[in-house]
């Protein structure tokens, strides 16, 4: 499983944001359309429907940011240790991205959760969302970005790449 701009790999399958367990929301990407998963949203679109798919609500990495999680962390950890909630309070949920699907039935919004911990570079949301727009540019440029995603997925062992290698992933993806 590795994290590359907005999506998560796991494997042969592809996400817009963290991969999704049990009721939580996601949305997957399929070669045949765009999944949304979860309690309360669940659906298909198929591909030749998709006019266009964009994402909002992304947080972009940021100095502040990454302070925010530092401090949040720490604090947490003292909480858990004072009144020994154990992990999975509520509140410990990432923040929700919305993935808009644009089709002739209407515009679908899809939440689905954010995978990076302090926030995507700014050059990540850019690749993504270039990424995304060239998944709906017709059948075949879908198919053969997909199927580039989900090989390197199926390849790749250990964790997220470092940024460098994302950002170079996704403009090799974007071509």
């Amino acid at each position: 499983m590795a994290m590359v701009g907005l999506f998560w790999i796991a494997e042969g399958d592809v996400y817009v944001g963290a991969k999704p367990s049990g009721l939580a929301p996601g949305v997957r990407l399929t070669p045949e359309g765009v999944v949304s998963l979860g309690d309360g949203q669940s659906g298909f679109h198929l591909w030749e429907d998709v006019h266009a798919l964009t994402v909002a609500d992304v947080p972009v990495k940021s100095l502040k940011r990454q302070v925010g999680a530092v401090k949040d962390l720490a604090v947490g950890t003292v909480l858990e240790l004072a009144l020994s909630a154990g992990p999975g309070r509520v509140g410990d949920a990432p923040p929700l991205m919305t993935v808009r699907v644009e089709s002739p039935d209407g515009d679908h919004e899809l939440a689905a959760y954010v995978a990076a911990a302090v926030g995507y570079s700014q050059a990540e949301v850019d690749l993504s969302r270039a990424l995304l727009s060239r998944l709906t540019e017709g059948a075949a440029t879908m198919a053969t970005t997909l199927a580039a995603m989900s090989q390197w997925g199926r390849g790749w062992e250990g964790g997220s790449p470092r940024r460098a290698e994302r950002e170079g992933l996704l403009r090799e993806w974007v071509g």
